[in-house]
């Protein structure tokens, strides 16, 4: 790795940390904007001549949401003394608005898909994982209108599960996919911090398995998962699992953090939302399997000799406890 990469992912983490470790707006802001700057020149990568078109819409678009967000925080404190309520919502509406653009939540999602596209997997793993981090903890700093947020959970959960038809590229079905997780993470920030970190880490989790095996590979597209089947069986399967996994469906660790979620919704009183989320999140599974299809049908002769190699044991080894750890949750969940 370059030199300058380990320093701008030292400042990008550093950026997040006082980000969500600040206790003003204006310091938040501060920490937002080190880590979109330390992001960047990350997503340069002068092999791929796509990236530079992307990191130039992420930072058009991140650039905007700030503008918002500065926009909204400096009128807050100015009007302070003479605020009336009805401002007060609007200046933090503004605010929820430039947090969900930063995030990806739909209808705000309009950048997410197209600079996706252009980067590498490992670029990709960051804008799916830790760029979520900081606009989420800041969305639970808000007190927000249940009405608003609940309107941006069921646009979000609609708007991925239509957009993921018909998709060939892997990275834009990661995407939707990742707009849909945020539907139910967004329903989390109702709940606790400590289900949002859960939720949070087991999607986290399962993206790098998935995007580690694609990195490998070197597959981008629906018709080059064919390269997944050219290595050992157990890559396959892992595949397979994982995407399962990402689903929610019930032997697998995915299920977890949902089963929580609809547990607390349907206690509160959600019902049609939680119903709503079900439903759309076996679309979003009817789309993995979509992806898994070619992997698991067609019948191809596998080569003497691999051209790829992947005897990657860490990532097997993660894997496994993966897709056991739901029994050994609900296992340690009954003991205690």
């Amino acid at each position: 790795m370059k030199i300058y990469k380990i320093v701008f992912i030292n400042s990008m983490i550093m950026g997040t940390l006082i980000a969500i470790s600040s206790y003003s707006w204006l310091s938040m802001w501060m920490g937002l904007e080190i880590n979109l700057l330390s992001v960047i020149p990350l997503f340069s990568d002068s092999k791929n001549m796509f990236s530079s078109e992307s990191s130039m819409k992420y930072f058009i678009t991140q650039a905007m949401a700030s503008l918002i967000l500065l926009m909204a925080v400096m009128m807050t404190l100015t009007t302070q003394e003479f605020i009336n309520p009805l401002m007060n919502f609007y200046f933090s509406m503004m605010i929820t608005t430039a947090l969900m653009t930063k995030l990806g939540a739909a209808p705000f999602h309009f950048w997410f898909p197209e600079v996706i596209e252009g980067l590498n997997w490992n670029n990709s793993l960051i804008l799916l994982t830790w760029q979520k981090i900081a606009p989420m903890m800041l969305i639970m700093n808000i007190n927000l209108n249940e009405l608003f947020l609940v309107s941006m959970i069921i646009i979000s959960l609609l708007t991925s599960t239509i957009s993921g038809f018909n998709q060939i590229s892997l990275r834009k079905i990661l995407a939707f996919s990742s707009i849909n997780h945020i539907a139910w993470m967004l329903s989390t920030s109702m709940m606790s911090l400590a289900t949002w970190s859960v939720y949070f880490i087991i999607y986290s989790i399962m993206n790098i398995n998935i995007i580690a095996v694609f990195a490998t590979t070197k597959s981008f597209y629906l018709n080059q998962i064919i390269n997944i089947m050219n290595n050992s069986k157990m890559t396959k399967f892992s595949i397979m699992m994982n995407f399962m996994s990402l689903g929610g469906l019930p032997p697998f660790i995915g299920f977890l953090p949902k089963w929580i979620v609809i547990n607390w919704m349907t206690e509160n009183n959600f019902i049609l939302l939680t119903i709503l989320m079900i439903v759309t999140t076996l679309i979003m599974l009817f789309i993995y399997i979509r992806v898994m299809m070619s992997s698991m049908i067609i019948s191809i002769n596998e080569p003497k000799t691999s051209t790829i190699k992947f005897n990657n044991k860490n990532l097997m080894t993660i894997n496994i406890i993966t897709l056991l750890s739901l029994i050994l949750s609900t296992l340690i969940i009954n003991i205690l």
